[in-house]
């Protein structure tokens, strides 16, 4: 099985490290506009790679992702270079969107035309909206967007630790953009099956001071990040590598990433059994009226944000009762 990496800087070096410890493919082809970064990056892992189970690593060329059962695209300017550390600024990762929507349409069109049949995973920032141009540019829905996967075990892990228990253990999604309109799934979040509701009353905790710190932490995490190291990557680069061992085991295995949602009109995250074929089902799950109000925000968002870059207006989802 043969998996394409398309941008060899911080993030697509991460996914390729996880990719490679996880042993999920046989081979992985990098590659970068900057060639000898490409050919850097993979002549510095695969001597590791001895330590993981046999894959071949290789530079290359677009014609060397012919055959490739999935493409990660995480090429693109960061949110450092792209100005987006502004804790008060509500467009968040949009600011990098035009920019690098500029790179994806340089990108897409080459791995269509040697990789027809690849499913295509956008990972670089704003993945949402991005993913909405890729589908337009490859011609087929076989595009997924890391979508909200990350800040979901977020949410979970800062949970656990005000909660002091194992974030395995926690049951908490986030919802809709990868971004400032983000929805956290606050009415179905549990550990051991036990409302977060609940533990806090038991505990005498106020759930709005609760909600707000936890919120603010995973809202920002990024941001965090950004200003102690200058980027975020090693965790997107081991969610991708798991969102790609889902897709090339054909697990079914169910987790928030995003995809385009005829329902919302745009490429969005909800809870989806993903496998070979991509997202093979989209699971809705049930709401509070806050939420679900929080929930068609975050659609609308994503929908301008996707008519501002592609040829035709994102179409409009159709009306829903309630």
């Amino acid at each position: 099985m043969k998996v394409g990496i398309v941008g060899a800087g911080g993030v697509g070096s991460a996914s390729l490290l996880s990719l490679v410890m996880r042993g999920v493919a046989c081979q992985v082809v990098v590659l970068d506009k900057n060639h000898e970064r490409a050919k850097g990056v993979v002549a510095d892992l695969q001597y590791g790679a001895t330590l993981s189970p046999a894959v071949e690593l290789r530079a290359g060329d677009y014609s060397d992702l012919a055959d490739a059962v999935l493409v990660i695209v995480t090429a693109g300017i960061n949110e450092k270079t792209g100005g987006a550390t502004d804790r008060s600024d509500p467009a968040g990762r949009l600011k990098l969107l035009d920019t690098n929507a500029g790179v994806y349409r340089d990108i897409i069109p080459n791995i269509v035309a040697v990789a027809p049949q690849a499913l295509i995973l956008v990972v670089t920032d704003p993945p949402d909206p991005l993913a909405d141009l890729a589908r337009q540019l490859a011609g087929h829905e076989r595009i997924l967007s890391s979508g909200t996967f990350l800040d979901s075990l977020r949410f979970r892990l800062h949970l656990a630790r005000r909660l002091k228990v194992n974030p395995m253990y926690v049951e908490a999604q986030v919802v809709g953009e990868h971004g400032t309109s983000q929805v956290f799934l606050w009415s179905s979040a549990r550990v051991g099956g036990t409302p977060i509701a609940e533990l806090l009353e038991r505990s005498g905790q106020s759930m709005d001071a609760f909600r707000q710190s936890v919120e603010q932490d995973v809202r920002f995490a990024n941001i965090t990040i950004i200003e102690g190291t200058g980027a975020s990557q090693l965790g997107i680069g081991m969610v991708t590598a798991r969102i790609a061992e889902s897709i090339l085991r054909d697990e079914h295995a169910v987790i928030p990433i995003g995809s385009y949602n005829p329902k919302y009109g745009a490429t969005i995250s909800l809870p989806s059994v993903i496998g070979r074929q991509g997202v093979s089902q989209i699971l809705e799950p049930e709401m509070s009226d806050e939420e679900r109000k929080g929930f068609q925000r975050s659609a609308e968002v994503l929908r301008n944000a996707a008519a501002r870059i592609t040829q035709v207006p994102t179409q409009r989802p159709a009306r829903q009762s309630g």
